[in-house]
């Protein structure tokens, strides 16, 4: 055991003491603000893929405008990963991997369609925050870098592996 497990497994008194069961306590909501961020974003990335695919002709041309390479491709293809990347972020299957995927798309979409909100990121922060692909960006890097939380199948198919081991 190092210094830290140690100190961590003893309880302590005064404002130290305080604050490590505060923590504690805090550290019971990761997963129910990860299911949070997967249920609200993972429906916001269905609607918006939704949308997409039920437009595929208006998107092709957006994507145009914008010089994405091949976009009679491209436009069905993100279509696709968002609709069924927000599926697959609510439900919390390869969260991890779709929370890459998605991160990508948003950081493409910033520098296609938002280049000077991107550009002004320390500069003017506000235009970067009120971008569209800010907060879509956001939960996907929360989901990449934290993963899915308990409540998922991601946690399910882990529990089901560690018993059959």
């Amino acid at each position: 055991m190092n210094s830290t497990t140690l100190s961590r497994s003893k309880p302590s008194g005064g404002i130290a003491g305080l604050y490590g069961s505060f923590a504690h306590l805090a550290d019971f909501l990761h997963s129910p603000f990860l299911l949070a961020v997967r249920l609200y974003w993972g429906w916001q990335f269905i609607q918006t893929g939704w949308g997409k695919l039920h437009n595929l002709g208006h998107v092709k041309e957006f994507f145009t405008s914008l010089g994405i390479p091949a976009p009679a491709v491209m436009a069905p293809a993100i279509s696709m990963l968002e609709f069924v990347g927000g599926i697959l972020l609510i439900v919390g299957l390869g969260s991890r991997l779709i929370g890459l995927l998605l991160a990508g798309n948003m950081f493409v979409a910033y520098v296609t369609a938002d280049r000077e909100a991107l550009s002004s990121v320390f500069s003017n922060p506000g235009k970067f925050y009120i971008a569209d692909p800010f907060t879509f960006l956001f939960a996907s890097l929360i989901v990449l870098v934290f993963g899915a939380g308990l409540f998922s199948l991601d946690a399910l198919l882990a529990r089901r592996r560690q018993t059959a081991v």
